[in-house]
């Protein structure tokens, strides 16, 4: 096989991996370079899994925010990497790619982006529909256990069934790992692994009362980290194994190797009321009082919060339901605004999506050439999406370094 391809002008390309990076590389080598043999090799029997189960089952393409410098800001790890790549292909690139191709996106309120069908199904067809038309060929079922260099080419080891083919490149996009073993078989090409942690993850609350309020979502809150300099806002829901949401996911990706460190048992602090100036607030609970003097406090409340979650918050500062506001006094008000603002949970555990699964970690960056994604060791052989150690914040930032890496790699070096 080897003399076949030392004798043939045409160069052959392995794109191990089946997800967004994958088809991405495999599409951009070959519009960079028609003449290329392109086949992507994907370890099980779908591709795109992620892309289908992406933002609840409608893919969160990439994000709205189209200014590069703020945009590398959602990236915990890599974001300082990414930018010189993100002036290649950004988020703009991305639209322009999808919409010239017949897929309609919009920018929702948060900034994330979905197809305007609200349908996984049309991304995962444009990207598929795409390969077809370029004749880039897919296998399944063909998952790697070692990569070999070869004189200027490359042997790729496939495992059940045992099998062996040469390239001329190869572009890795095998997505993240849970364990660091899942990553062991790239070592040997002589590059350094950080090893990998869950980036996106939600905070248990093992018997906290407030997971008794299950269901319920909070518009805005500040989530602090305590002791980890870590704030976060945006939105909260309450689960009944404790809470989810932006606000929490943002933070656990920002502190993902903190808290792994700390075996997932901390103390988070919530301000409900987006408003540290407890004075303020104060005055403004005090104004309201002056209003209702006779009103209960479980029926008129002092800020706009869901009334379930105010009547909890009530209880756990001592204020009995059926008290009138003009019985509180000072002294329990301000306790209850203390409470609101510096509301304090015990973390012991997480829970992560496993369909949608995000890890920090993967193969080094600095192991590897920004410009091109080539490997600085290993010539020929080149990385994208999140087998390297670049991870997001939720809102379609990592499938943009997805669809980014992945157009960069695929222009192998060029």
């Amino acid at each position: 096989m080897l003399d076949a391809f030392e004798n043939s002008e045409e160069k052959h390309l392995a794109v191990l991996g089946g997800g967004a990076a994958g088809f991405f590389a495999a599409i951009s080598a070959k519009t960079h370079d028609p003449k290329v043999r392109v086949t992507l090799f994907e370890k099980t029997s779908k591709v795109l899994a992620k892309v289908k189960v992406s933002g609840g089952g409608r893919c969160n393409v990439t994000n709205g925010n189209h200014d590069i410098s703020s945009l590398v800001e959602a990236y915990p790890r890599g974001g300082k990497q990414l930018k010189s790549i993100f002036y290649t292909f950004g988020t703009e690139d991305t639209f322009q790619w999808f919409e010239n191709r017949g897929v309609d996106l919009k920018t929702e309120a948060d900034g994330r982006v979905f197809p305007v069908s609200d349908d996984s199904q049309t991304i995962m067809d444009c990207l598929i529909d795409e390969t077809k038309k370029l004749g880039i060929s897919i296998q399944y079922n063909k998952g790697v256990n070692k990569l070999q260099p070869l004189d200027d080419k490359w042997a790729v080891h496939f495992s059940k069934p045992a099998s062996t083919e040469i390239f001329d490149y190869v572009i890795v996009a095998t997505g993240g790992s849970p364990k660091a073993s899942g990553l062991d078989w790239l070592k040997n090409t002589g590059h350094q692994i950080q090893p990998p942690v869950p980036s996106l993850f939600t905070f248990n609350l093992p018997k906290d009362p407030i997971t008794q309020l299950m269901g319920l979502s909070v518009e805005s809150v500040q989530v602090k980290i305590k002791g980890e300099g870590i704030l976060t806002k945006g939105p909260l829901l309450i689960t009944h194994w404790g809470f989810s949401g932006p606000a929490v996911l943002v933070a656990s990706s920002k502190g993902a190797r903190i808290l792994a460190a700390r075996d997932y048992q901390f103390e988070i602090e919530i301000n409900w009321l987006h408003e540290s100036n407890t004075a303020l607030l104060f005055d403004e609970l005090q104004h309201l009082i002056e209003h209702y003097p006779q009103k209960t406090v479980s029926n008129v409340k002092g800020f706009p919060l869901p009334q379930r979650l105010w009547q909890f918050l009530l209880v756990k500062s001592g204020i009995p339901l059926d008290k009138r506001w003009n019985e509180v006094g000072k002294k329990k008000t301000r306790q209850l605004i203390e409470l609101l603002t510096h509301d304090t949970y015990r973390v012991s555990g997480k829970t992560t999506f496993k369909e949608e699964f995000v890890t920090c970690g993967g193969v080094d960056l600095k192991s590897i050439e920004l410009k091109t994604l080539e490997s600085k060791t290993a010539k020929g052989l080149f990385f994208a999406g999140e087998v390297l150690d670049i991870d997001a914040i939720t809102g379609g930032y990592n499938f943009q370094a997805a669809w980014s890496t992945g157009f960069i790699a695929g222009k192998l070096g060029n």
